[in-house]
């Protein structure tokens, strides 16, 4: 009798255990928000990753909208450090999106995006680094991570969904972002060349990588700022001579000493102090004093930018893009939606867009030599930039991109869409590998936000391999 009472108490501990179990991964056949049933398959899911697997991954995965079976595998690694895969996914490149004409604060309705990446591929979008989006650790000690650790991680990650999802194993691969995403991505595909060098299992059929408007090194980086403000028309002739006779060049790091390089840049600052870096001709919207039943709308835009806050609220007042990411927070933070997209309960307490409370260190200075190097191993790349970005400009990516020394395959030329200049291209070569250089016309920081349709457009053929 006792035995019988045992048993039965172990089966019903297994029962329930098995009814708590969340999956690793699952379907989102609907969508709160969304009239019908979803267009397109999307999955959410978590994949552990470090030695104990106490860093659990959340990830949405669309599969192509085309033929899945052929078409190839994006690994998308959105910027911050700390933006979530899911403004990737809403406001960039996925296939749904939130309808800005009709969002007044209330619960939004969602859309599909006719521009979106998906038509051409299957896009997995991933919170990384540990403590992005949902993304979290089961102990304390593992949410401290750095360049490195994001990367190993992240490659991690894409051996274990390989694992998990085998009929995708046989699919072209690219490791793709922007911003400082786009600093993560080719360390990415470095770690999958190595290991495929190594014969890890499984093989992964890496093609190349795609980044766009993309930390290559800070300090580089930043020095570009002031060349291409000037050559916006932001700063006079007078004052871009001044700062760079005065600072040979080192605007970014100057030496505290040089009393007559700090006044230039003095100058310079007093120039574009007022301009939005992510885009020249958009608003930079200050803080306005919120009405009460707004307090908890501003701390939501505060936390993705300081700046960029306005309210929603006042008739006539010129909008912010940033208002356009408050329907983020209403919508993921509701229950049923959270429920849809298979979360799990109690561990993340507050999303963020843009989680700028990270314990995170950029402990790699420069990815020059991950480039060079993936190019003489012969992958492909496609670097892009918004040309109206000055948070990380286009003539930076120029300079990395001259740096490797390759031969100029096509040289600079326009590219349009629909008969219209969508940008200008220049094609660099190194044996078999082609690095594709684009700009995007009147695009900024997150150029497929602002120019949804010609960035498709650039994708759809580089994949191609026809001339953009």
């Amino acid at each position: 009798m006792k035995l019988a009472l045992v048993w039965c108490l172990l089966l019903f501990l297994l029962a329930s255990a098995a009814a708590a179990e969340i999956p690793s991964r699952s379907s989102v056949p609907t969508l709160p928000g969304f009239d019908g049933p979803l267009p397109f398959n999307l999955q959410t899911g978590y994949i552990g990753v470090g030695e104990n697997e106490e860093v659990q991954l959340f990830y949405y995965f669309v599969e192509s909208q085309g033929d899945p079976s052929t078409d190839p595998l994006f690994l998308w690694l959105t910027g911050g450090p700390g933006c979530s895969g899911f403004s990737g996914l809403v406001y960039e490149i996925g296939p749904f999106t939130f309808d800005q004409t009709t969002f007044d604060g209330s619960f939004p309705s969602l859309i599909t995006n006719p521009y979106s990446w998906t038509k051409v591929a299957s896009i997995i979008f991933i919170d990384s680094p540990v403590g992005t989006g949902f993304s979290y650790a089961t102990t304390a000690q593992a949410y401290p991570s750095n360049d490195t650790i994001a990367t190993q991680h992240n490659y991690m990650f894409l051996t274990k969904w390989l694992d998990s999802h085998p009929s995708f194993r046989k699919n072209r691969l690219y490791i793709t972002g922007d911003s400082y995403g786009g600093k993560i991505v080719p360390m990415v595909a470095l770690a999958v060349a190595r290991g495929n060098e190594a014969g890890t299992i499984p093989q992964i059929l890496l093609q190349g990588y795609i980044v766009g408007n993309s930390r290559t090194d800070r300090i580089q980086d930043d020095n570009k700022k002031i060349p291409c403000a000037h050559r916006m028309g932001l700063i006079s002739d007078e004052y871009f001579e001044l700062a760079k006779t005065s600072c040979k060049g080192q605007y970014a790091n100057p030496d505290p000493n040089n009393v007559l390089c700090l006044y230039a840049l003095h100058l310079v600052n007093e120039c574009i102090k007022d301009i939005n870096n992510a885009h020249i001709l958009e608003p930079k919207c200050r803080f306005r004093s919120p009405k009460p039943d707004e307090f908890r709308l501003r701390e939501l835009l505060f936390e993705d930018d300081p700046i960029d806050l306005i309210s929603l609220s006042k008739p006539g007042v010129q909008r912010c893009r940033n208002d356009n990411y408050v329907s983020s927070y209403v919508w993921i933070s509701n229950e049923t939606v959270q429920e849809a997209l298979h979360i799990r309960k109690g561990m993340i307490s507050n999303w963020k867009r843009c989680n700028k409370s990270l314990s995170y260190e950029e402990n790699v200075e420069s990815i020059f030599e991950e480039h060079r190097l993936l190019s003489e191993k012969g992958f492909q790349a496609l670097a892009y930039s918004g040309d109206h970005d000055l948070a990380i400009p286009y003539m930076s990516t120029l300079k990395w991109i001259r740096r490797l020394n390759l031969t100029v395959k096509s040289d600079w030329r326009p590219w349009t869409v629909d008969g219209q200049v969508a940008g200008y291209t220049e094609v660099h070569q190194n044996n078999q590998a082609f690095l594709t250089f684009a700009t995007v016309k009147g695009a900024g920081h997150t150029a497929p936000e602002y120019k949804p349709k010609e960035c498709l457009e650039m994708v759809k053929r580089w994949l191609s391999s026809y001339s953009l």
